[in-house]
C-alpha cells in the first residue's frame, strides 16, 4: 500500500505507514477520539464526502434519511465480494479502529445503538484484526454502541446493500428492488444505515479534524482520496490517491506507463474497459469517468499488459459473473449464460458475426429488466469490452484464440469456464 501525491495535495490519510495493533497505537496516530455529535452530519454535508462502496450516494444524504426514523441500526459493509478489489480487507487489517470509529460515530449521529460489521468470510486477518479491536474497544468502554462482527457470505451479490440486510434478517443473502429500502425497513425491521468500510473510515478522520481539511485534497465536486486496487501490471496493489489523479499517474505510480499497457478496467467486473488513449486523458474523478461511460466504482483499475489476450479476460469473467447471479430472474438466470456463451464463442474465433448479432440483441434484452442491478452490471462490462477488444476479436476469427495465454484477471474457482 502507498500513496501518489503532488505539491498541492496530501496523503495518505487512511492508511498508516505501519498496521496499527492497538487503540493507543491507533490514537496516537489519528489523535482521540471525538465525542459523538448529532452535529457531525451537517459536517458531513459541507465535507462533500461521497459513499465509497460502489453507488457514490452523497454521505450526509444517506444519514440524514435514517435519522429521520425510530431506533436505528448501523451496518459496515466490508464484504468486498470483487475478486480484483482489496481496499476494505487492507484498511480494515492494518486500521480497524478507524472504521470502528467511524461506524460508532455514524450510530450516535442517527441515533442507533446497534453496529453490524459484516466482512467476507474470505478476508480472514481483517477479520481477525476487526475482532481483536472489537474485544479491545468492548473491554476499555470505547463505545456507546453494541458492536458485532459477521462473516458475511462469499458472494458476488452478497455485498448489495438490500443482500446484505436479507442476510442478517435471517434469508438469503439476494439483492431486491422491491420496497422499503434499507434506510426505511432494514436490519430487524428498523431504519439502517448501511455504509462501506472506507466511508465510515473518512467519516471518523471529517469528525476528528473537520469538513474544511477534508477538502483541502480531491476535486471541488469529488473532494477527499480514495483507495485503489491497481493491478494487471504486477501484484495488486492498493494506493490511496487523492481523488482527481489521472489514470495515467496512478499507473506509473504502480509502475506503469500508459503508453505500454493494453486496455484499462474502471470500477472493477461491473466497470468500464477503457482503450489506453481514452484511459491516458481520464482522471479518476466522477465527471471525468462519465465523460468516458465511466465511473469509480469499487475502486479498481486494472491495466492489461500488451502481450495479454483481453477476450480471454473478457470470457472468464463473464462467466464467472453468470455464475454469481442471484438466480432470482430470467435476465441472470438465463440471460447471461447466454451472453457468457457468446463471449466464449468469439474467444474462439467462432462466428463472429453471428455472436456478435446475439450479443447486441440479448444486452439490450437484459439490461433494465433484472430484479437486481446485476445483469446491468454485466452488460456495462461487455458492451465496453466489445468496443476494447475490437481488434482482438478480428484476430480470434481470422487466426484462432491465443495460444496458451496467461490468465491476469482473479477469478474464482466457481463459475470458472476454462
Amino acid at each position: 500500500m502507498t500513496t501518489v501525491s503532488d505539491e498541492r495535495r496530501v496523503v495518505p490519510r487512511l492508511l498508516p505507514p505501519s498496521a496499527l495493533a492497538t487503540l493507543d497505537d491507533h490514537d496516537r496516530h489519528y489523535g482521540p477520539m471525538p465525542a459523538p455529535s448529532g452535529a457531525l452530519i451537517d459536517e458531513i454535508g459541507r465535507s462533500g464526502l461521497r459513499g465509497r462502496g460502489g453507488a457514490g450516494f452523497p454521505t450526509a444524504t444517506k444519514l440524514t434519511a435514517v435519522a429521520a426514523g425510530r431506533r436505528p441500526v448501523v451496518v459496515v459493509n466490508a464484504t468486498e465480494g470483487e475478486p480484483a478489489s482489496r481496499k476494505d480487507e487492507v484498511l480494515l487489517t492494518v486500521a480497524p479502529h478507524l472504521v470502528l470509529d467511524g461506524a460508532a460515530l455514524a450510530a450516535a449521529a442517527v441515533g442507533a445503538d446497534q453496529v453490524h460489521v459484516c466482512i467476507d468470510r474470505t478476508a480472514s486477518r481483517a477479520g481477525a484484526a476487526v475482532s481483536r479491536a472489537v474485544e479491545e474497544r468492548t473491554a476499555r468502554r470505547r463505545d456507546r454502541v453494541t458492536l458485532a462482527v459477521h462473516a458475511a457470505p462469499d458472494r458476488y451479490v452478497a455485498g448489495e446493500e438490500t443482500a446484505l440486510v436479507q442476510w442478517l434478517n435471517g434469508r438469503d443473502a439476494r439483492p431486491t428492488f422491491v420496497p422499503p429500502r434499507p434506510f426505511e425497513r432494514g436490519v430487524g425491521g428498523r431504519p439502517t444505515l448501511v455504509q462501506n468500510a472506507e466511508t465510515l473510515a473518512h467519516v471518523a478522520l471529517i469528525a476528528r479534524n473537520g469538513a474544511a481539511w477534508f477538502r483541502t485534497t480531491g476535486t471541488e465536486r469529488d473532494p477527499g482520496t480514495a483507495l485503489l486496487t491497481v493491478s494487471g501490471i504486477r501484484t495488486p496493489t492498493v494506493y490511496e490517491v487523492p481523488i482527481g489523479s489521472t489514470l495515467r499517474d496512478i499507473l506509473e505510480h504502480a509502475g506503469a506507463s500508459i503508453d505500454a499497457v493494453g486496455p484499462v478496467l474502471v470500477g472493477g467486473y461491473f466497470g468500464t474497459w477503457l482503450a489506453p488513449a481514452a484511459a491516458a486523458r481520464t482522471a479518476f474523478e466522477r465527471s471525468s469517468l462519465a465523460a468516458v461511460g465511466a465511473s469509480p466504482g469499487c475502486g479498481v483499475i486494472a491495466a492489461l499488459p500488451r502481450d495479454a489476450c483481453g477476450l480471454l479476460e473478457l470470457a472468464r469473467v463473464t462467466r464467472w459473473l453468470a455464475g454469481e447471479n442471484a438466480g432470482q430472474c430470467g435476465p441472470c438466470v438465463n440471460g447471461l449464460p447466454a451472453i457468457a456463451g457468446a463471449v466464449e464463442a468469439l474467444y474462439h474465433g467462432r462466428e463472429r458475426n453471428s455472436a456478435l448479432h446475439k450479443l447486441q440483441r440479448w444486452l439490450g434484452m437484459v439490461e433494465g429488466r433484472g430484479a437486481c442491478k446485476h445483469p446491468d452490471g454485466v452488460v456495462r462490462f461487455v458492451r465496453s469490452g466489445l468496443r476494447a477488444f475490437a481488434d482482438d476479436i478480428e484476430r480470434h476469427h481470422r487466426h484462432g484464440p491465443c495460444r496458451n495465454p496467461a490468465p491476469i484477471l482473479p477469478v474464482p474457482a466457481t463459475g470458472s469456464w476454462r
